[in-house]
């Protein structure tokens, strides 16, 4: 069966101007399909971060135009764009930027709550299921000072998938984390797109955890050399 396109982006320039012009992406171009997991990979340096701003509609400062469901973000206000991340994209960082003063279930319900598309009971239920599809809800009551690093990476990883995202973009999601936990995250995504359809990107520095994903995304000084 062939898969919508999520993602894709068309002939992506980037330069920073600090105070002379430093082209950082050039001419990038691909797209994911839905249920893909993609990994991006390359040196320190090489843009995968800075593409990685560009993909999640947080920076708007660069040449080309870049689809996501279909539709040019290129046209979007800030408002526009705030609307879309909310609703279409889910979040994984190195650091999980989970709130101490919250339970794990409230820290999940954040994003739906901000949304606003569902009363508070329902985000609640929609939160519960998201724990138990990634088998933590054990920790629902738990404080993220309570959790193991591995733990709260998994938090983190329901928390993006919150609003049903069309994608899941994520930054160094295992760099923070020893091996066992890495893959138990690894796993976890895995599960995520071959059970559940869910898309993936991820930017890695770990070449095992990149080998694993479906498809890799190699750059080196700003370009695509592989995909």
């Amino acid at each position: 069966m062939n898969e919508p396109t999520v993602l894709q982006a068309h002939h992506i320039h980037k330069s920073f101007h600090d105070p002379v012009t430093i082209p950082v992406l050039k001419d990038i171009s691909f797209s994911i399909k839905k249920g893909e997991f993609v990994s991006i990979t390359g040196k320190s340096g090489c843009g995968k971060s800075t593409l990685l701003y560009i993909l999640s509609t947080m920076d708007t400062d660069y040449e080309g135009d870049l689809f996501i469901q279909g539709e040019n973000m290129r046209d979007r206000n800030e408002k526009q764009l705030a609307q879309v991340r909310n609703e279409k994209i889910g979040f994984v960082f190195q650091f999980h930027y989970l709130l101490n003063e919250f339970t794990v279930l409230e820290n999940v319900m954040l994003p739906g709550l901000k949304l606003g598309h569902l009363p508070e009971a329902e985000v609640k239920r929609h939160a519960e299921d998201r724990l138990t599809t990634l088998g933590i809800d054990s920790l629902a009551e738990k404080k993220p000072k309570q959790l193991s690093g591995g733990e709260k990476q998994r938090v983190a990883i329901a928390r993006a998938l919150i609003n049903n995202p069309s994608i899941i973009m994520c930054d160094e999601p295992t760099g923070n984390l020893d091996k066992k936990n890495g893959q138990i995250v690894f796993d976890t995504f895995k599960k995520l797109a071959d059970e559940n359809k869910q898309t993936l990107l991820v930017v890695t520095h770990d070449p095992e955890f990149a080998q694993n994903t479906h498809r890799i995304i190699e750059m080196e000084d700003g370009r695509i050399i592989k995909q």
